[in-house]
């Protein structure tokens, strides 16, 4: 079930599969479509999958290579989607998941996007790659260039938090910081695009970039015994994670690995940055750009490509879209890590502050299943937990132990079964 070509997703006009990603018709978008899969058993499909690697590629009948997957690559994927009884107890549901991208090799869910764009890069000969990223992206693009022995560009708002330009430049990247925005260095990185023969992953690679995100949905089902969650709660940034999520699940269902519907979605944005949640709210089918101010960074672009079609997919599943500010960010943050042991960065806060908003307003019935997309790890943004707990200091001695653990308030004590 090889990749068969790009298609407009609003004209639908058909192109080949080269380094393109606008219509040149009416501009639209362009996404990789694939020979039928009809003639497949799921089964087959089944037994396939399962004797694959423990990594994206293992569904690599649906992703848009039309050779077998490099060896040099990192092994993306196949992550922990792990259920979380205590963060499910503190918001009254019943049965919560978390599914962890932070355990990918650069500690978030890039490495799934860069591993697809960059093998795909390398069938068509090219021996540079670029970005313009938020920070997660640029420490997957220079690690998997790296493993590949491929040169790398890394362009980056020149304010993002330095952990992250700390883990991307030890790669032997070339960063390029670029006074403005997001939007900003992405228009400067369609330019550059225009004048090199570089794959930028995310820009004129940007439809086989965005197939990796399906396999986020994949795990799901697999991990939850070839099932399909009744809600999905995922962060959106330029919204092609939460629609490309969707689409796995469609994929499945479609060839009958799955049965049912694809699940209810709910899209989480930070309210310094929330293009999307605002067009929800307003009942509005397309984004008005913002100026990004907010402490999660890697979710700050103000005009999402994919907006429009996030917004499609969360109200015909019956889903929505919310945003929540810093100070609940930070909660969130807490709220995870307190209740099962992960520390996530601000995107992560942002989603379980979203979760814990849905379960306080009753939008999700008790009894769901619900996964939350974690899409990076906490280390990578120290300065969101800065000042949010408190340091005991006391002298090296045992009276000074035991007088500290008395003027401490006692500890909460478990609710009896």
């Amino acid at each position: 079930m090889p990749p068969e070509s790009l298609t407009c997703k609003e004209c639908h006009t058909v192109y080949p599969l080269d380094a393109s990603y606008v219509c040149e018709r009416c501009f639209g978008p362009l996404e990789v479509t694939y020979a039928s899969r009809a003639d497949v058993e799921a089964a087959e499909l089944r037994r396939r999958i399962q004797a694959g690697p423990h990594s994206i590629w293992r569904y690599r009948d649906f992703l848009p290579l039309t050779s077998p997957p490099p060896r040099d690559t990192l092994p993306a994927g196949w992550t922990p989607l792990l259920r979380a009884d205590r963060l499910a107890e503190r918001l009254g549901l019943r049965e919560v998941w978390i599914k962890n991208d932070a355990a990918n090799p650069t500690h978030s869910f890039k490495d799934r996007v860069v591993a697809v764009a960059l093998a795909r890069a390398k069938e068509l000969g090219y021996h540079t790659i670029a970005c313009a990223s938020t920070g997660n992206l640029a420490n997957a693009v220079a690690a998997h260039a790296a493993a590949a022995g491929l040169d790398s560009y890394v362009f980056i708002p020149s304010d993002l938090e330095e952990q992250k330009i700390l883990a991307t430049g030890v790669y032997g990247t070339t960063i390029v910081a670029v006074r403005g925005n997001y939007d900003d260095v992405n228009r400067l990185c369609t330019e550059v695009s225009g004048e090199r023969e570089w794959a930028f992953v995310n820009i004129n690679f940007r439809p086989y970039y965005a197939e990796g995100s399906k396999t986020i949905a994949y795990e799901i089902a697999e991990q939850l015994g070839w099932q399909v969650p009744d809600r999905i709660v995922g962060p959106i940034a330029s919204g092609s994670q939460f629609t490309k999520i969707a689409r796995g699940f469609e994929e499945w269902i479609e060839v009958g690995l799955l049965a049912g519907a694809v699940p209810t979605m709910n899209g989480a944005q930070a309210e310094g940055c929330s293009p999307v949640a605002t067009a929800f709210a307003a009942g509005q089918d397309v984004c008005r750009p913002v100026k990004p101010d907010t402490i999660a960074k890697s979710l700050a672009i103000g005009n999402p490509a994919d907006g429009p079609y996030a917004l499609d997919l969360a109200r015909r599943t019956g889903g929505g879209i919310d945003a929540v500010t810093d100070e609940e960010i930070k909660a969130g943050i807490r709220l995870l890590a307190e209740t099962t042991g992960i520390f996530t960065e601000t995107a992560g806060g942002v989603t379980t502050a979203v979760l814990a908003k849905l379960a306080e307003r009753g939008d999700i019935d008790p009894g769901e299943r619900v996964v939350a997309i974690i899409t990076g790890e906490g280390l990578k943004t120290l300065d969101a937990v800065r000042g949010t707990f408190e340091t005991v200091e006391i002298e090296p001695s045992y009276d000074a132990f035991e007088a500290s653990v008395e003027a401490r308030p006692a500890p909460a004590q478990p609710v009896a079964a």
